[in-house]
């Protein structure tokens, strides 16, 4: 029967995905495992895998378009079976066919009757999708790692779940056969749906996932194992899935595999692109499969420089004053980073406050401060510890507009802005004015190595009540940032200048940066910035203070 393959939903703000490149043609016999093509997402270059065994029979999305979340991009099945039904079917809203889910649609007749649904005597528990961060509506299956009819113990990993920024191992805590899956690889579950069922062997599951579709489940709830911050709603069987702290993609000792390289099409590509020997690239893919972002992240040893020719005389080019241009698609990343900054700028009124600070002094203590440091201290995390001093002092602008109401945060969780290939990020240092110089330094350098290898967590990017954006490393001396929503504020921070600066009625050279703080006029007014940045500057001016 021919299985109909939709664009999953890989991340909270994603709306749609282009097709990078299909890897197969209509035709094409696949077998599970092969990947059929590269969908381009709001966070990555993803693959999207066959895990079944049939015929490329229909693909619905060219290369270099764009498909809804949901939308129907390529049908498999048996050669010549006939796919027009579901072909027709492809645009009208709510249509789902018997091979797409047989089950959905005996669960809906059942619930339609109005009758309670007994399951007190079945020896089976529902595995629901759990909420792994507050923004979450639902998680994509990126792997299965136990198969139908398979005994499972308390322990085992059952999947791999991507969210919005990771991959998340789903774990059984239920000894039992895994009786049922919901859905396959690259299909996702909304909060709360079923993924999977695990019970005695030939325990009735069909009656529990009615009974789930019902809501009229009378089988007492178990108490779930999972640990207290798991967020999931109650459903017909307690949850029994957790969140892994660690994400579910490791390193593995190397990329071969009885003498094969197993690598992605994609990243076989870039690395011929690149000149890249790909056999001496590390693979973070499943079973040690070299993808995409380990071609990208890949640096090849130096190699030994050639003696510069001493050719005389001078070679023009070729071609002189041709003019060449080229379109770059967007990516969706860059999408999304353009759909929310556009709603802040233009939706929260903004306003800057720029301010001089003197950093003599702030110099002078860092030198100080790192001859007996564990970890070297930045400016930049000077600059963290002062403004979360200063935030403690000026609480008025520590606050989030809700819309209807401003919340006023009495913890201090500070964003920092960093910078990769595909973007940004705001990492959270949580409790800044709590925490030691060193203890904010080696924080934020793991955030930006874990930033790097794409490893950061939900819990890592959520909950920020105030923001910083640093370019002054860049050689930038005054910008002005755009407000992190629902923030009130971020703190756009330059470079350090030597400049001549007056002291005591003579001109001498001194070291300033400027800072501008970026407001959000409905929940801050302009006396509130600037008592900030006068508190700001007193403390770097002598920032014995921020050490109290």
């Amino acid at each position: 029967m021919a299985e109909v393959i939709r664009m999953p939903k890989m991340s909270d703000t994603m709306e749609e995905g282009v097709i990078a490149s299909w890897l197969k043609k209509e035709g094409d016999s696949v077998s599970s495992g092969d990947i059929l093509a590269e969908v381009e997402t709001d966070k990555a270059t993803m693959e999207l895998e066959s895990y079944e065994d049939g015929t490329l029979l229909y693909i619905g999305v060219k290369e270099k378009e764009a498909a809804p979340v949901d939308g129907i991009i390529a049908i498999i099945g048996e050669k010549g079976e006939n796919i027009d039904s579901l072909i027709a079917g492809i645009g009208s809203e709510g249509t789902t066919t018997a091979a797409e889910a047989p089950a959905t649609s005996a669960s809906a007749a059942e619930s339609s009757s109005g009758e309670a649904i007994d399951t007190s005597g079945i020896n089976a528990e529902v595995i629901t999708m759990p909420k792994m961060s507050d923004t979450m509506e639902e998680g994509v299956i990126a792997s299965w790692l136990a198969k139908v009819g398979d005994t499972v113990s308390s322990g085992d990993i059952l999947a791999e779940v991507e969210t919005d920024k990771a991959t998340m191992e789903l774990e059984s805590y239920n000894d039992g056969v895994l009786l049922y899956i919901a859905k396959e690889p690259g299909e996702s579950v909304p909060v709360d749906g079923i993924i999977a069922i695990i019970g005695e062997k030939g325990a009735d599951f069909e009656t529990l996932i009615k009974a789930h579709a019902s809501g009229a489940s009378s089988a007492p709830a178990v108490e779930s194992t999972a640990p207290a911050q798991e967020t999931a709603a109650p459903v017909a069987s307690a949850p029994v899935v957790q969140q892994s702290a660690a994400p579910a993609v490791t390193a593995a000792p190397g990329p071969n595999s009885n003498g094969r390289i197993l690598a992605s099409p994609l990243a076989k590509k870039l690395a011929a692109e690149k000149g890249y020997d790909i056999a001496s690239i590390p693979g973070t893919g499943e079973g040690g499969r070299i993808v995409k972002r380990d071609v990208e992240s890949f640096v090849p040893s130096a190699a030994p420089a050639t003696q510069e020719s001493s050719a005389p005389g001078v070679v023009l080019p070729q071609v002189v004053g041709e003019e060449r241009s080229q379109d770059v698609a967007i990516s969706q990343m860059r999408k999304t980073i353009a759909k929310r900054l556009s709603e802040s700028k233009f939706s929260a009124p903004h306003f800057y406050v720029t301010m001089e600070i003197n950093m003599d002094k702030a110099i002078e203590a860092r030198k100080s401060l790192n001859e007996i440091s564990p970890v070297k201290i930045s400016f930049n995390d000077m600059v963290v510890k002062a403004a979360a001093a200063a935030l403690r002092q000026n609480l008025d602008i520590n606050v989030s507009w809700r819309g209807d109401k401003i919340v006023k945060h009495d913890h201090i969780n500070i964003g920092i802005a960093v910078a990769i290939p595909d973007g940004l990020v705001v990492p959270v240092v949580r409790f800044a004015d709590n925490k030691s110089l060193s203890h904010i330094s080696s924080e934020i350098k793991d955030f930006g190595q874990k930033a790097k290898d794409k490893k950061l967590q939900p819990s890592d990017w959520e909950g920020g009540t105030f923001s910083i954006s640093n370019l002054g490393m860049f050689g930038v001396e005054e910008f002005t940032a755009i407000i992190n929503p629902p923030e009130a504020c971020i703190l756009a921070v330059g470079g350090i200048k030597q400049t001549a600066v007056v002291r005591d009625g003579q001109l001498v050279p001194g070291n300033v940066m400027k800072v501008t703080l970026s407001s959000d006029h409905r929940a801050v007014d302009g006396a509130s910035a600037a008592a900030f940045l006068k508190t700001l500057k007193s403390l770097l001016e002598d920032p014995v203070r921020i050490l109290i």
